[in-house]
């Protein structure tokens, strides 16, 4: 992988990471668009411990809170009523789902699953779905003609039952498309959360998964011995500066606005491939490195 490869695909990373519309696939995308190899998944998880990184440091006063109360909660029965120590254990159940696919499914995620007729075709779909999910908040939040507007729900009313359902939109993940943040956040919406909170919990969810899965491929990389070490340290730098930018507009965009435009983007995207593919000008393996 040559610097420039690298710069290129820590910007896709960063940009893309955070935003309902799939890092993995993007990544994957960028590849065969230029004509690179295949990033492969190692690359893209260990480039994620940079974006992982920005959420630890952006969400920081609420980690260290969880952290603290989940710590006490520990040894303190009194403790284990505290919003915090809750959401503390709620993220260890929440990360269960995505722990046990990720595993189970190791060689479909590094093999079938990188396929862009796959990843096409869950950008639909999770496009699809992700719309749904916005329509509905949106109705609860604005009311009707003859109805009056909908409280949805706050982090303080998460539970064990809703952070499995939680964990188990983000192991969806795992096929490139269709996009941890969309993913869990559209899950959220349908259960009755506000789009900031189911946000908020998905960027918190991501963090033992994506780093548990960056440190696993990490340790792999350096028995093989394969990965450029100076691009993808280099490609890690710039999607943790990148991320750290879009986490913080993002955050912003859904108080206010809809998802509707990733919505469009998504399918215009995966249309755009389908129809790549079909005609012979885009290879569905195209990039796909020997490694």
């Amino acid at each position: 992988m040559s610097w420039f490869e690298s710069l290129i695909l820590g910007l896709v990373q960063g940009l893309t990471e955070f935003l309902p519309v799939s890092s993995s696939a993007h990544l994957r995308l960028t590849a065969a668009f230029s004509g690179w190899d295949d990033p492969g998944a190692a690359f893209t998880a260990v480039t994620q411990i940079g974006t992982e990184a920005a959420v630890l440091i952006y969400f920081r006063k609420d980690i260290g809170r969880i952290v603290l109360a989940w710590s006490k909660s520990l040894t303190n029965k009194a403790m284990r009523r505290d919003h915090d120590a809750q959401m503390g254990w709620l993220v260890i159940v929440g990360s269960i789902p995505i722990g046990v696919l990720g595993v189970t499914l190791k060689d479909q995620i590094e093999g079938p699953f990188r396929d862009l007729r796959i990843t096409a075709t869950m950008l639909i779909v999770v496009g699809i779905i992700i719309g749904i999910a916005d329509r509905m908040a949106a109705r609860d939040e604005s009311g009707g003609r003859h109805r009056a507007a909908k409280q949805r729900k706050e982090l303080q009313d998460l539970n064990v039952r809703d952070g499995l359902i939680f964990g188990l939109c983000q192991s969806a993940a795992l096929i490139p498309g269709v996009s941890r943040s969309g993913a869990t956040i559209s899950g959220g919406l349908f259960m009755g959360y506000t789009r900031e909170s189911a946000a908020r919990y998905s960027f918190l969810l991501a963090i033992p998964a994506v780093l548990a899965s960056g440190l696993f491929e990490l340790k792999g990389a350096m028995e093989g011995g394969h990965v450029s070490w100076g691009p993808t340290v280099f490609a890690t730098v710039i999607a943790f500066l990148t991320g750290y930018a879009v986490i913080a507009w993002f955050m912003k965009f859904i108080s206010t606005k809809s998802f509707m435009p990733f919505v469009w983007y998504r399918i215009a995207l995966g249309i755009l491939i389908i129809v790549l593919v079909a005609t012979g000008a885009l290879s569905p393996d195209a990039g796909e490195s020997a490694n």
